[in-house]
């Protein structure tokens, strides 16, 4: 589970911990799934993140940007807005659209 990811992602796992520390509703840990029998959560590639909540366990997948920013939004409820992407028009033939 070191790999490089894991590498890159531990100083940001470490400082969101730090952030959450005083937060009796969140509490930030690892797991080396390596060394543990997880029998109830598939690990595919490494690092993995997921959220139990708290209460009934459900297991939420994390799938977002690995940035502090990023993850701190994402135990925070926040949603992140969807980037516009704009399409292109490799062929040439899309109709020509009016801007305002």
């Amino acid at each position: 589970p070191w790999c490089g990811h894991c590498k890159q992602l531990a100083p940001i796992y470490d400082e969101l911990a730090e952030n959450f520390k005083d937060d009796e509703s969140i509490l930030i840990a690892k797991m080396d799934s390596t060394a543990n029998e997880l029998e109830h959560t598939k690990i595919q590639s490494f690092p993995t993140l997921k959220l139990y909540k708290k209460g009934d366990n459900k297991i939420v997948d994390y799938t977002g940007e690995r940035t502090l920013e990023a993850m701190t939004n994402f135990l925070e409820g926040k949603v992140p807005e969807e980037k516009e992407t704009e399409e292109v028009d490799e062929d040439g033939d899309a109709p020509i659209k009016d801007e305002l």
